[in-house]
């Protein structure tokens, strides 16, 4: 079915839209580091990649991976229509966090990456907090 707009107002129309924030994301990890009592971090510090959550002193980067977006290996699917271009997205997608990833632990950074799907069930929520926890207590391997 053609669009009933021009390219430029699907654009203009598409900008427009706003996210309603990230409950299932962002939000439900800041609130279970709120609740485990994990102190230290920062939301979108300023290195590389812009994580979403940062324990500067500890330097350990948090991404919040949506499964969509990021192309999680257990439940991602691919789009039924336009398929070359979210198939384009998504391949940037995953290509910027390999080289954001690269970037940060050459600087000395740990990164962890929390897929959305982890964040549903209780038990991986627990892995989550006690992955955690393991990193930011452990020595920083200075290379």
């Amino acid at each position: 079915m053609p669009d009933v707009f021009t390219k430029k107002k699907r654009s203009e129309v598409m900008a427009s839209i706003r996210g309603r924030g990230n409950r299932t994301t962002e939000l439900a990890v800041a609130d279970l580091f709120r609740r485990h009592r994990i102190s230290g971090w920062r939301r979108h510090w300023r290195v590389p990649g812009r994580p979403d959550f940062a324990f500067p002193r500890e330097q350990v980067a948090v991404f919040v991976d949506g499964c969509f977006w990021h192309r999680c290996p257990t439940c991602s699917t691919a789009p039924a229509t336009n398929r070359e271009f979210w198939q384009a997205k998504l391949d940037i997608n995953v290509a910027r966090d390999r080289s954001v990833t690269r970037t940060l632990r050459r600087s000395g950074w740990r990164v962890v990456r929390i897929w959305e799907h982890r964040l549903r069930r209780p038990s991986d929520r627990v892995r989550i907090v006690t992955q955690l926890v393991r990193l930011l207590s452990g020595p920083v391997d200075k290379q």
